[in-house]
C-alpha cells in the first residue's frame, strides 16, 4: 500500500493530508487553502455547501446551517436546521464533512483500494465520542480506516519538520473547540509518549463568546441608541444577530494574532447591514476598538486550565520543567504570542518557534502515523519493527531491522543447520547501485546498510555456493521512518461498575488505567445480576465509566454499558448470579472491544458495547446539571467545616456557570459549559480530600457512627451492636495508623447499617421516594417508569398510608407485621437499583436515606 491518508476532523476547521512514504502533502480545498471550515450549508432544495461558502453564510443564514457539531459527537443532542425543516445527528454533519475532505484527493488515489486512513480525535475524547468518530467515518464511506489521538499526530507531525528530534518536549495543542496535552520523550527517532490529557470544551470558539458576553453585549446595552433585549440569548429573534455579533468578534480576535489592536466592527460586512435591528427596528452599526490586554484578561481563565492540566500531567509522567526541552505548539489560537509567551512563562519551558504549521500538523502527522499501520490485517495492528525471510532448504535465515528512524539498519545471519564450506552472501542495494561484496556465509555474520532515504529501501540478498554460483536470490524491504511511536500511553482511566457483595455500594473493576501502555488486553469474571431468559426483553447490563476520580466514583463519566439481551440468547436462562467472563481489549485508539462468555449456557456474546444509554440530550440536561452541581456545592461546604484550603473556593467558582443556569436552557454550549465546570471542581475537591486524608476519614467515622445511633441502635439486634462497635474501634485505629483499611473499615460499616435499615419500612419507603425523584439518571426510562408506576400503586395502600400518617419520630421506632406490601415495595426498590446510570449521583440506598432524613 502506498496512499496513506491523515484527516484532522476539527471543531472549526478541519485538513487532509497525503503520504506517499516519502513526504505528507496537505491536499487544498476547492479555494485553494490548507484548512477546511467544518460548516455544511443545506438550500431549501437540499443541495448542500461544504466549507468556506457555507463558513461566510452561517452568520446570516444560520438556520441553514450546521456547525459545532464535533462538540456533540457521541451525545444524543440533535443538529436542528429549521429553515429546511431538517434534523442531522452530530456523526452524519461530521461525516459530510470527511466526504468533503476526501473528494480533495486525486482520482487515482481515492478510489484506489490501495489506501488506509487514520482519522484524530482529542485525547479528551470519551469512548461514546471515539466510537461516534468511527461510525461517522462508516457514514462517510471511508474504507480502511483506524482512529488516533490528536497529540499522537502531533508528535509524528513535529518529528518530521524539525531536525532536532532528541529529547523530552511537551505537545500543547489548542483547537478551535478542545484542548490537548502530552509529554513526549524522543530518543534516536523513537518516541514513547510518557502521558497525554486534555479539556474537552476548551479553545477558540470559547474565547469567542467570553468576548461576545462581556465585551459586546455589555457596550450595546448601555449605548442608549439601541434597544435590545434583556438576555439577546433567549430571544429567538436575535439568534441572527448574535450569530453576526458573534463572528465579528471572532474576526477581530484572529487580528490581534499579528497586531496590538483591532476593532470589532458590527456588522463585519457592509451588505449584513440591512439584517441587523434592535427591537425599534432601527438599524445597528458599531464599531468596538479591541485590545490585546483586553482579550488576555478575558481567557486568562482558560489559559490557566490548559496550563493546570498541563502541569497535572507532568505531575503524573514524574517531569518537571527542567526535564522538558521545549513546548511545541500545535492549533490555530496558538498563533497568538501573548498566549504562548504566558503558557511559557508559567510552566518555566521555552516555546519552540519550529517549521510545524499548528494549523496542519495533526492532519500531517496522521498521515505519517497511517504509514505505520499493517493494512492488510484484519485488526489493522502496527507493522512489525523486524523483519525476516528464510531459506528452510539452505537452514538458515535472514534477520533485519524492518522499520527504523535510523540512517542504517543490520542485517544478520541466522544459521540453524549445517552449511557447506566456501558458502558466501552478498547484499545490494537496489536504489543506489551499492554492493556489500561477497562474505563467508556463517551464524551471527552481520552486514550494515546505509538508508539513503525516507521510506522503503530495497536490497538484494544473494546466497552463492562453493564455486559461486548463486543459489538463492531473495529481495528485503527496509523502510526508514520519520519516527517510530513506540509507547502510546491511555488517554483515560476504564472500568465496569458492580455491586460491592457486602453493602450493594457500586465499587470499579477497571480494564485499564490512565496512562497504562496501549494496546491492552484482558479478562475480568462478573456475575450476572438478574436471571434472562431467552427471548425476553430484559437485558443484563454492567455501566462502563471512564475517569480518574477514586474517592467518588460517580463523578466518573458514564460512557455507555455492555450488555446481553434476551434476544441475543437462542434458549435457555443465565440464571442470577451466573459467571460471565468478560474478554476485553483496549486499542491504541483508546478504542474498546469487549466479548463475552457465558459458561453456564455455552455462550459468546461480540459487540457488547452500547454508547447509546450513555449519550445525553444537552438540549434538555439542564436540571440534571443544576442538582448535580448543587450537591458538589454542599459537598464542597461540608469539607470546608473540616479542613481550609483555598483549593475550595476555587472549586466553588467553577460551578458558577452551572448555578447561572435556567432549568429550561437549551443551549447545549452553555449546558456542557457548567458540566465542565462541575467535573473541574470535583477534581479540585478530590485533590483536597487526598492532601486532607486523615481529618476527612475522621470526620466520615463521626458521621457514620452519629447515624447509627440515630437510625440504626435501636433496631439493631445485640449482636449487630457489638459487631458495629467492634468495627468502630478497628476504623478509628485504621484512622490513627493513616493505613489503607480505613475505606474497606468503613465500607463494611456502611453495609452492616444497610442490613439494619433495609429491615424498615420507613426505610424502604422513604429510598423509594427518594429515587423516584431523580428520574433523569437512570438510562432505562421505560423500565424506571414502568418500576416507578408499580411502586406509587403500592404507596396508596391502606396499609403504607397508615404508616405515612404516623409522626416521624414513631415512624423510625415502629415495626408492624408486613402483609406482604412493604416486601413488594422493597423488590420494586431493588429492581431500581439495577437500572443503569447516567452517572454523576450517588444513589445508594444508604445514601439516598441519608439525604431524606437530613432534610
Amino acid at each position: 500500500m502506498s496512499n496513506f491518508i491523515g484527516i484532522d476532523l476539527g471543531t472549526t476547521n478541519s485538513a487532509i493530508c497525503s503520504y506517499d512514504g516519502a513526504a505528507p502533502r496537505i491536499l487544498k480545498s476547492r479555494e485553494q487553502n490548507d484548512v477546511t471550515p467544518s460548516v455544511i450549508y443545506f438550500d431549501s432544495r437540499m443541495g448542500k455547501r461544504v466549507g468556506h461558502s457555507a463558513y461566510d453564510m452561517e452568520p446570516v443564514y444560520h438556520e441553514n446551517c450546521a456547525s459545532l457539531f464535533k462538540r456533540r459527537m457521541g451525545e444524543d443532542t440533535r443538529i436542528e436546521l429549521p429553515a429546511i425543516g431538517k434534523t442531522l445527528t452530530p456523526e452524519e454533519c461530521s461525516a459530510e464533512i470527511l466526504k468533503e475532505l476526501f473528494s480533495y484527493l486525486p482520482e487515482e488515489i481515492s478510489k484506489s483500494s490501495e489506501i488506509g486512513t487514520v482519522v484524530t480525535v482529542p485525547a479528551a475524547f470519551n469512548q461514546m465520542k471515539r466510537n461516534a468518530t468511527r461510525q461517522a467515518a462508516e457514514m462517510a464511506g471511508i474504507g480502511k480506516v483506524e482512529l488516533m489521538q490528536e497529540p499522537v499526530a502531533a508528535v509524528m507531525s513535529y518529528m518530521q519538520s524539525t531536525s532536532n528530534t532528541d529529547g523530552t518536549f511537551l505537545i500543547y495543542d489548542l483547537g478551535g473547540g478542545t484542548f490537548d496535552v502530552a509529554i513526549a520523550e524522543s530518543i534516536g527517532g523513537r518516541v514513547n509518549l510518557l502521558g497525554q490529557d486534555g479539556i474537552e470544551a476548551c479553545g477558540g470558539r470559547d474565547f469567542d463568546r467570553l468576548v461576545v458576553d462581556n465585551i459586546v453585549l455589555p457596550l450595546l446595552h448601555e449605548d442608549e441608541e439601541y434597544d435590545l433585549p434583556v438576555d439577546v440569548s433567549k430571544d429567538k429573534t436575535f439568534e441572527k444577530f448574535l450569530r453576526i455579533v458573534t463572528r465579528s468578534a471572532e474576526i477581530a480576535k484572529i487580528g490581534l494574532s499579528h497586531q496590538e489592536e483591532a476593532t470589532i466592527t458590527i456588522p463585519h460586512r457592509a451588505d449584513w447591514f440591512h439584517h441587523l435591528q434592535d427591537l425599534k427596528g432601527d438599524d445597528i452599526f458599531k464599531e468596538i476598538p479591541f485590545q490585546r490586554n483586553t482579550l488576555d484578561k478575558l481567557i486568562a481563565e482558560k489559559i490557566n486550565d490548559t496550563i493546570n492540566c498541563a502541569r497535572k500531567t507532568m505531575e503524573e509522567c514524574g517531569v518537571n520543567a527542567h526535564d522538558l526541552d521545549r513546548i511545541v505548539w500545535v492549533g490555530g489560537p496558538t498563533h497568538y504570542k501573548p498566549l504562548r509567551d504566558k503558557v511559557a512563562s508559567e510552566l518555566n519551558i521555552n516555546g519552540d518557534i519550529s517549521n510545524l504549521n499548528p494549523m496542519t500538523a495533526v492532519a500531517e502527522g496522521a498521515s505519517l502515523f497511517a504509514e505505520s499501520i499493517d493494512w492488510s490485517s484484519d485488526e489493522y495492528k502496527m507493522k512489525p519493527t523486524r523483519g525476516r525471510i528464510s531459506a528452510d532448504e539452505l537452514a538458515l535465515s535472514f534477520n533485519y531491522t524492518a522499520r527504523t528512524p535510523s540512517d542504517s539498519s543490520k542485517i544478520a545471519v541466522q544459521v540453524s543447520g549445517q552449511v557447506l564450506t566456501g558458502t558466501e552472501f552478498q547484499v545490494e542495494s537496489l536504489d543506489t547501485g551499492w554492493i556489500s561484496g561477497r562474505m563467508p556465509l556463517k551464524h551471527a555474520a552481520t552486514v550494515d546498510v546505509d538508508l539513503t532515504k525516507i521510506g522503503e529501501n530495497t536490497f538484494r540478498i544473494t546466497v552463492y555456493d562453493a564455486v559461486g554460483e548463486s543459489i538463492k536470490e531473495d529481495e528485503i524491504i527496509i523502510t526508514k521512518t520519520t519516527a517510530i511511536v513506540e509507547t502510546i500511553p491511555a488517554s483515560h482511566s476504564i472500568a465496569v461498575e458492580v455491586l460491592d457483595r457486602s453493602d450493594g455500594r457500586p465499587m470499579l473493576v477497571y480494564l485499564v488505567r490512565k496512562n497504562d501502555p496501549l494496546p491492552q488486553e484482558g479478562v475480568i469474571e462478573l456475575k450476572a445480576n438478574e436471571k434472562l431468559v431467552a427471548g425476553s426483553s430484559h437485558s443484563l447490563k454492567f455501566n462502563l465509566q471512564e475517569g480518574e476520580f477514586v474517592e467518588n466514583i460517580n463523578a466518573n463519566e458514564h460512557i455507555g454499558v455492555f450488555k446481553i439481551e434476551g434476544t441475543d440468547l437462542d434458549y435457555g436462562v443465565i440464571s442470577e448470579g451466573a459467571d460471565l467472563i468478560c474478554n476485553y481489549e483496549i486499542m491504541s485508539s483508546d478504542e474498546i472491544r469487549l466479548k463475552v462468555e457465558v459458561p453456564e449456557i455455552g455462550g459468546i456474546f461480540e459487540e457488547v458495547y452500547s454508547r447509546e444509554e450513555g449519550q445525553s440530550d444537552y438540549t434538555t440536561k439542564a436540571r440534571e446539571v443544576i442538582e448535580t452541581a448543587k450537591a458538589v456545592h454542599k459537598f464542597i461546604e461540608d469539607t470546608q467545616e473540616i479542613v481550609d484550603d483555598p483549593k475550595l473556593d476555587q472549586a466553588k467558582r467553577k460551578l458558577e456557570p452551572a448555578h447561572a443556569l435556567d432549568s429550561d436552557e437549551s443551549d447545549p454550549e452553555k449546558v456542557k459549559e457548567a458540566e465542565q465546570g462541575i467535573t473541574q471542581a470535583q477534581e479540585m475537591l478530590e485533590e483536597v480530600i487526598r492532601k486532607n486524608r486523615k481529618e476527612i476519614r475522621q470526620a466520615e467515622l463521626d458521621r457514620e457512627l452519629t447515624f447509627f445511633d440515630a437510625y440504626c441502635r435501636q433496631h439493631a439486634k445485640s449482636s449487630e451492636v457489638q459487631a458495629f462497635d467492634n468495627l468502630a474501634e478497628t476504623a478509628q485505629r485504621s484512622i490513627d495508623n493513616n493505613d489503607s483499611d480505613f475505606d474497606e473499615h468503613l465500607n463494611e460499616f456502611r453495609g452492616r447499617m444497610y442490613e439494619i435499615l433495609w429491615r424498615q419500612p420507613w426505610f424502604v419507603i422513604e429510598q423509594f421516594k427518594q429515587l423516584i425523584s431523580m428520574p433523569y439518571v437512570f438510562n432505562d426510562r421505560e423500565r424506571f417508569e414502568e418500576l416507578a408506576t408499580r411502586g406509587k400503586q403500592l404507596l396508596e395502600s391502606q396499609l403504607i398510608r397508615r404508616y405515612e400518617e404516623l409522626p416521624p419520630a414513631e415512624k423510625y421506632q415502629f415495626a408492624f407485621i408486613d402483609d406482604g406490601t412493604v416486601e413488594k415495595l422493597r423488590e420494586v426498590v431493588r429492581q431500581i437499583m439495577f437500572i443503569p446510570r447516567v452517572g454523576g449521583d450517588d444513589i445508594t440506598v444508604r445514601n439516598a436515606a441519608v439525604n431524606v432524613f437530613k432534610t
